[in-house]
This record gives C-alpha cells, structure tokens and sequence, in this order.
C-alpha cells in the first residue's frame, strides 16, 4: 500500500483560515477527498485530529495521512507490458496500438489496466492520468494513490506531444488550430469541429514532407478534448494517415497513424522535472523512413 503523507506549517498570513481552506489552496487536496479524510480522521493538527472546521493558528503543523485501501473490479492479466517510468507514485507505460486503455462492455479483459493491476499486484484501485485511442499508440500514465491522480489531473500541467502522419500536405510549416468540439449528433463516437463545441487548442510544426503526398507533424495539446487531434487534422483537410472514423483507410499502416511521443511535467511530489518519451512504433518508423 502507497502511503502519502503531507505536511505543512501555517505562516502568519494563513493564520485565523480554516483548515478546509489551507488543504484545497495550498495541499491541491479537492473536496471530495477531503470529505474522506475527515471520516477518518486523517487530518491533525500537531499531531491532534481535527474537523475540517478547525481555524488554523501561526506555526501549527498540518499533517495529512493519505493511506486508504481502495479496490475495483479490474481483473488482473498477464499483459507483457512496456514500462517507460516508474516511481513510487507514478507508473508510465508505452501502449501498443489495437489495445484499450481501460475495460468497458466491449472490452473487459486484455486491456491496458488489466496488465497494469497485475503487474502492480496489489489491490488498489487502478488510476489513468490519461487516456488514448485504442489505435493510438505512446504514453499512459497511471497514478498508484487518489491523491496523486488529482495532482495529476487538476493541478498539475502536463505537455503532451504526439507525432502523426497525415494524409495530404500541411502547408503552413507551424501554427495553432484553435477551433472547437463537440460529439456528432446522432454519433456515440464521432466529433466535429462546432461553434457550439468546447474549446480546444491544438500546437503543430511540420517535420518533413513524403513524397509530396504525406506530412510527418508533431502536435502539442494545449486543451484535452476527446479525439483533439484527429478531428482538427481532419478539420484542416489533412486527417491522420489510416483514420477511417475521419478520414479513409490506407495500404501503408492498418490503423491511424498518431503516437503519443512525449511528456513533461513537474512531479507533484518531489517537484522535479519529469520528461517521458516513447520510442516511435515500427509502422509509425516504417512511414518516415
């Protein structure tokens, strides 16, 4: 069992607020998880449990006792599986293309969580960061306590790179696709480009051409919407090689030719500075060689 604990002196400045108020701005501790900790009396105040109503006074020690014991109905598989990063509160694992991340109705076994809950053999509840394509390669990071995954999520800004092929030709060399999304009507699945959509913010800069037909782009996403990058490529005339839900199928790869190539954030315990990268599948190296 991962255990976390967060401590904290109040300063002047802070003196007379509630508890409540110093571990939501100065701990990224949401309320939801607060309201756990306060059940179990994991709060204390030099050492002292306390509610979270308590008014905090100069120099006293917060400490915080993250240790629950959390399961969920994911079935552990043997899954062979490619490990980037791992410490003791963050597991990054490069995914192939063709796999789920997490299990669904259709898929509840040889998904991503299922290889990560055995290889992590532990009861715990399995925590994606983020998520891909089943036919998107690259990055899934994954969070070993609740904590850490609201870190992660709501706190912590994470750079996301990807490398597409695209079918056509981008003509400006680098730019930023500012146009937003929504679900198709009438489509589970499929988005579209729509004023009515949520905003989203998509980085490029071309990286070579092929054969005058083909572009090797390299994306960052700046917001993080369902699909980003296959629905504003596609948005541009120039949708991922092999994307058939937004584009069309190809000879050269079986699926659509995005990677999630690298990440850089800040680790929400230790503060360093944390860059991932996932090597280039073969049939993503294939094409740009």
């Amino acid at each position: 069992m991962i255990i976390i604990e967060l401590k904290y002196i109040i300063n002047e400045k802070e003196s007379n607020k509630t508890i409540a108020y110093i571990l939501r701005d100065k701990l990224n501790i949401s309320a939801r998880l607060l309201n756990k900790l306060k059940m179990n009396e994991k709060i204390l105040v030099n050492n002292i449990p306390v509610f979270s109503n308590y008014i905090v006074k100069k120099d006293d020690i917060i400490t915080v006792k993250i240790d629950f014991i959390e399961s969920d109905n994911i079935v552990p598989e043997k899954i062979d599986l490619d490990i980037l990063y791992e410490d003791e509160y963050i597991l990054a694992v490069n995914k192939p293309a063709g796999m789920v991340v997490h299990p669904s109705a259709n898929h509840l076994t040889n998904t991503l969580a299922n290889g990560v809950k055995y290889y992590l053999n532990n009861n715990k509840k399995i925590r994606a960061i983020n998520r891909l394509d089943r036919d998107t390669s690259g990055i899934v990071l994954f969070a070993k306590n609740e904590y850490i995954q609201e870190c992660m999520i709501k706190f912590t800004n994470i750079e996301k790179e990807y490398i597409a092929v695209t079918n056509g030709i981008l003509k400006e060399k680098e730019g930023i696709i500012n146009a937003p999304i929504c679900r198709k009507e009438g489509s589970i699945m499929e988005r579209q480009v729509s004023p009515n959509g949520q905003v989203a913010i998509t980085k490029y800069k071309v990286e070579k051409y092929i054969d005058n037909k083909y572009t090797v782009v390299k994306l960052i996403l700046l917001t993080g919407r369902t699909h980003q990058i296959r629905v504003h490529l596609a948005y541009l005339g120039t949708p991922v090689l092999g994307d058939i839900l937004y584009g069309e199928g190809s000879n050269l790869i079986k699926r659509q030719a995005l990677h999630a190539y690298s990440m850089n954030f800040i680790h929400p315990i230790t503060k360093e500075e944390i860059k991932i990268t996932a090597p280039l599948p073969a049939d993503i190296d294939a094409l740009i060689r």
